[in-house]
C-alpha cells in the first residue's frame, strides 16, 4: 500500500503538470510502484495467493494502460517506457 506522500511523489514524477493525477503516465507510475512493493512481499510469503491475485490484475490493469497510450501517443509511451524502465 503506497502513502500518500508516496503517490504525491511519483505522481509529481511522471505527470505532464503539478496537478496531474489520472494521466495514464501518473497511473502506469503508480501501478509500477505498487507491482514492485507487492512483488517484494511476495518473495517473502509465496503462500499469499490472494495477493498473487491482485499483483496479475495489477499487470493486466497496466498493460491496458500501456497500450491505450501506445496507440494514441506513441511518443509519450516511448517517453514512460524509457523513464520507468519497463521494455526496450
Amino acid at each position: 500500500m503506497l502513502t500518500t506522500k508516496k503517490k504525491a511523489a511519483v505522481a509529481k514524477n511522471a505527470g505532464r503538470h503539478d496537478t496531474d493525477t489520472g494521466s495514464p503516465e501518473v497511473q502506469v507510475a503508480l501501478l509500477s510502484t505498487q507491482i514492485d512493493q507487492l512483488t517484494k512481499h511476495l518473495k517473502k510469503n509465496a503462500k499469499d495467493f490472494h495477493s498473487r491475485r491482485g499483483l496479475l490484475q495489477m499487470v493486466a490493469n497496466r498493460r491496458t494502460h500501456l497500450r491505450y497510450l501506445e496507440t494514441h501517443d506513441k511518443r509519450r509511451y516511448n517517453a514512460l517506457v524509457k523513464k520507468l524502465g519497463l521494455k526496450k
